[in-house]
């Protein structure tokens, strides 16, 4: 668990770094940002949050198109 953490934790630092170059990531990190801190929340707890609805509604629309 430990190392799962450390990894993701590893990947959005990554990307922080890498929004220096991509202005789009920049203004998406920015907003995360700011919605982590009316949350109350630290930002990778936002990111992952994030990440984990996107991963869910993927999921959802894949079962509803395989369904029919």
């Amino acid at each position: 668990m430990i190392e799962s953490q450390t990894f993701f934790s590893k990947m959005v630092d990554e990307l922080v770094q890498f929004s220096e170059f991509d202005p789009e990531l920049s203004d998406g990190i920015k907003w995360l940002d700011d919605q982590a801190q009316k949350k109350g929340i630290t930002f990778y707890d936002m990111v992952f949050e994030v990440l984990y609805k996107h991963d869910v509604h993927s999921k959802a629309k894949e079962w509803l198109h395989n369904r029919n």
